[in-house]
């Protein structure tokens, strides 16, 4: 048997691109089907409609090798494929949060059209328990007769790393019902598996399960050294130490125990939500998942507090700087981004909100009506009354802390993200708000001519309040 497969990709998306330059590096015969006319140019040309570090290069050598291609025509391109990965969007239904198959269920009828006798068809898309069985049920009717395998796939993928998280994979999770499909799948994975890298076989249901599952876990992680976080600023204390000292048990773990505003992204609002709807479904309370669910909604939210909190309540005709709008670094995905309901919130209270992100913009253009966008982050913060750090990005972590409290109207930073140590920012002249600790007073720092004395401690929120007295030397003015 060759090792070398013909697969189609219906989907360009974000893991349907991903595992089609991926799969055609490792030397298979891909071909990626997309129906929008402009996406797919910039495709054909070799360029890339979404970031992701990596993507492009890969693209250009697998284009340039011929192992991958891009069509419009679905038919014609799983007609003598080996199996048809069907990589579209489930977002959730505006109705009650559940998945919406519509896409799946379109492109798996469809390709039962066209596909040849024998071949596998391979769910990608994170996919409700029994997705599988409703494609084998539409496929009879759709043609009656047709001798075809459905199997599941998940990705694992975390965007900003989803080349290497393909490539040297934590694990490979294969569901399916028959020996011969496993075995397709397996050749299909042989140069990963070679390598080291487990591949685990399940069925069909298992493997539809354990994508939620484990992005169910992830969430409620990120959730818990969330909310630890909070509890270390009432008590004093700082989370970094907190997360230290439970992540170095080996049964917990380091990973996902980072305190920030909250998750977001395409995969744990929508998949949390998703399998919570499932298990209500089938009578199964998931009480945890339910409260991860909404503990993260209500920290996006509560985050804006934080800005009202260091400039004492009053962010009316105030000037924010937003440092970072991605849900985080390395993507320009937008999607349940806890810049969102944070920047709305302020634009309600009042506030003038100025952005930066560098590569986000586009995107988030879409989203915010009445936002400045800047293309520098010092640009960004001129002038400002605040400025939050969102994101942390690579241009975000590297500011130079006194230069951008020289360009700002009062030197006031809410850290999201715990860029910059408390005290470093304080000696730069910020009143500081951070995650997991209290804020800090600055010490008085010298910037060009000027010294920033600020005073008014709060003491309903331990943070340095916003109010500030600029003293020149040698004069007052």
């Amino acid at each position: 048997m060759s090792q070398k497969k013909k697969i189609t990709v219906v989907g360009a998306g974000y893991v349907g691109l991903v595992a089609s330059a991926c799969f055609a590096d490792l030397g298979h015969e891909v071909t990626c089907v997309e129906r929008d006319k402009q996406r797919l140019g910039r495709l054909v040309a070799g360029e890339s409609p979404i970031y992701e570090p990596g993507l492009e290069e890969i693209l250009h050598r697998t284009i340039g090798t011929g192992n991958l291609s891009f069509s419009s025509d679905l038919g014609k391109a799983v007609a003598a494929c080996d199996a048809a990965f069907i990589a579209v969007g489930t977002p959730p239904r505006k109705s009650d949060g559940e998945a919406d198959l519509r896409f799946v269920l379109d492109a798996a009828a469809e390709i039962a059209r066209s596909i040849r006798p024998g071949a596998v068809i391979v769910t990608k898309s994170t996919v409700p328990i029994g997705t599988g069985d409703a494609i084998i049920n539409l496929i009879a009717k759709v043609r009656p007769g047709l001798n075809v395998a459905v199997a599941s796939n998940p990705e694992f993928l975390r965007e900003g790393s989803a080349i290497e998280d393909f490539t040297k994979p934590d694990r490979i999770v294969i569901g399916c019902e028959e020996e011969a499909t496993a075995e397709l799948l397996i050749t299909i994975y042989a140069p990963l598996v070679g390598k080291g890298h487990p591949l685990v076989r399940t069925r069909r249901r298992s493997a539809e399960l354990i994508k939620y599952a484990a992005n169910a876990f992830l969430a409620t992680k990120i959730t818990f050294i969330n909310e630890m976080a909070d509890l270390c600023e009432a008590v004093d204390a700082d989370v970094a130490d907190i997360a230290l000292g439970i992540g170095l048990d080996h049964r917990i773990g380091p990973h996902f125990l980072r305190a920030g505003p909250g998750y977001g992204g395409s995969c744990f609002p929508k998949d949390t939500l998703a399998l919570v709807r499932t298990a209500q479904e089938y009578g199964v309370p998931l009480r945890l998942v339910e409260e991860t669910v909404v503990a993260n909604s209500a920290r996006k939210r509560r985050m804006a507090m934080k800005v009202r909190h260091i400039l004492h309540g009053h962010v009316a005709d105030k000037r924010i700087a937003v440092l970072g709008l991605t849900f985080k670094a390395d993507t320009d995905d937008m999607r349940e981004s806890p810049s969102i309901p944070f920047i709305e919130l302020l634009q309600r209270a009042g506030a003038e909100i100025h952005a930066y992100d560098p590569r986000g913009m586009d995107q988030a253009r879409k989203i915010f009506h009445g936002v400045s966008f800047h293309h520098d982050a010092y640009q960004c913060a001129q002038d400002a009354d605040a400025v939050v750090l969102m994101t942390d990005w690579e241009s975000v972590k590297h500011l130079d802390l006194a230069r951008l409290a020289s360009i700002m109207k009062t030197p006031v930073m809410i850290d999201l993200r715990r860029i910059y140590p408390p005290e470093e920012a304080a000696r730069q002249g910020f009143a500081i708000e951070t995650i997991g600790r209290t804020g800090l007073e600055p010490q008085p720092v010298k910037i060009f001519d000027s010294q920033f004395l600020f005073s008014d401690i709060s003491e309903s929120t331990g943070t340095t309040a916003g109010q500030i007295s600029r003293v020149t030397e040698g004069a007052a003015e």
